[in-house]
């Protein structure tokens, strides 16, 4: 028989669940990001208790597994002295002339939007390791960061 005139299950057409990536590198973590993590554990674990539908169900372990695994790789690093641009510090510094602040957080902390850049991005990588006074390239530009200030993160 043709393949044309089989029945063929409704779950051959749906896209495949995938988990969801953990991101490379180690899992260095801010108080406030190490927080964050337990109170989505918290909140994904009572979920998976209350959720009666099967899809949501699917999803909800699924979002559990990823958080419980961010948790137990946490890492949180001594906290820094301030000297120079690391993570868990607040940088000011100008940016093609332009005057920013942003933290230097954990990949599950990153919020641009409210200044909260990961280690990893590639601005978190171009900041790391300068000292106030310094310059640094970044995006093809010669000395395109001049670091202002630099201030340790206050656990909030």
């Amino acid at each position: 028989m043709s393949v044309a005139f089989r029945r063929e299950d409704d779950d051959e057409h749906l896209e495949p669940k995938f988990e969801l990536p953990i991101p490379v590198g180690p899992n260095l973590v801010t108080a406030r990001g190490l927080q964050m993590i337990k109170d989505r554990v918290a909140k994904l674990q009572a979920d998976v208790a209350a959720i009666t539908d099967e899809t949501a169900l699917k999803i909800a372990k699924r979002d559990l597994r990823y958080w419980n695994t961010r948790q137990s790789t946490a890492e949180l690093p001594p906290v820094p002295s301030g000297a120079k641009v690391e993570f868990g510090t607040r940088v000011t510094f100008l940016l093609n002339g332009t005057e920013k602040s942003l933290a230097i957080v954990g990949d599950d902390e990153a919020d641009p939007a409210r200044a909260l850049v990961s280690f990893s991005a590639p601005i978190g990588r171009a900041l790391i390791g300068l000292e106030p006074g310094d310059y640094a390239d970044f995006a093809g530009r010669e000395d395109a960061i001049e670091i202002l200030t630099i201030e340790p993160l206050t656990p909030s």
